[in-house]
């Protein structure tokens, strides 16, 4: 889990940290500035610093960062370097998607089982992962210790699902449904709103829209 002393909003910028590194890495380098990062990003060189400094990695004069020394830096804050065990309840698109991306691994991140209702669904594959009868998530959270759940179910049946996982030992949720759920102080949660994310897309790229329609009749005038 990530350093509680980390600020949250650095936690968010670690995993494009971590994707501009590798790539620097994969690509010969061994040393990587502030400036480079902050210009890859968007970011101000004082605030990469910053969120860098958190995880007890700072940069040498005239060299900079070690690439590898803060890939795993980095990769610790965020307790990458362990691999978390998660289910998925929910074997629709989404969940199936989720089930059969094989990216989560270099999170720390291992999809260990999926669950659904449907009993046409039960037994069939998806990828190495046997689609699983919802009625024996208990058992299985008890035999295998697993913390974790993704919740990929309609958001009809959302919040069931979130409570039925909290009464079976659930700590920590990810949930996909277009659902806000609730669940007691103790149970971590984090929604990925996939609307939200369009919605946001949409505007900008509306706004981007404009000011090229206006820089083309400003020129014309």
């Amino acid at each position: 889990m990530p350093d509680s002393r980390i600020p949250i909003p650095s936690v968010r910028r670690f995993p494009s940290y971590l994707r501009i590194l590798m790539q620097q890495r994969d690509a010969g380098h061994r040393t990587i500035s502030a400036t480079q990062l902050a210009d890859e990003l968007g970011l101000t060189s004082i605030q990469v610093r910053k969120d860098l400094a958190s995880t007890g990695i700072e940069g040498r004069p005239k060299i900079g960062f070690l690439i590898e020394e803060l890939i795993a830096s980095i990769t610790h804050a965020l307790g990458w370097d362990n691999l978390t065990e998660a289910l998925i309840i929910g074997a629709g698109n989404l969940g199936s998607a989720l089930a059969a991306y094989d990216g989560f691994s270099a999170y720390g991140l291992r999809i260990v089982a999926i669950f659904d209702k449907d009993p046409n669904k039960i037994g069939k594959k998806i990828g190495d992962l046997t689609i699983l009868p919802v009625d024996s998530i208990n058992q299985y959270i008890k035999n295998n210790r697993v913390t974790i759940a993704v919740i990929a179910v309609p958001a009809n049946q959302a919040q069931a699902t979130a409570d039925m996982l909290v009464k079976c030992g659930i700590r920590g949720i990810w949930n996909f449904a277009p659902k806000n759920l609730k669940v007691p102080e103790d149970v971590v949660m984090q929604r990925t709103d996939l609307a939200a994310s369009f919605a946001v897309l949409s505007v900008l790229l509306r706004r981007k829209y404009r000011e090229e329609t206006d820089q083309v009749e400003s020129e014309l005038e």
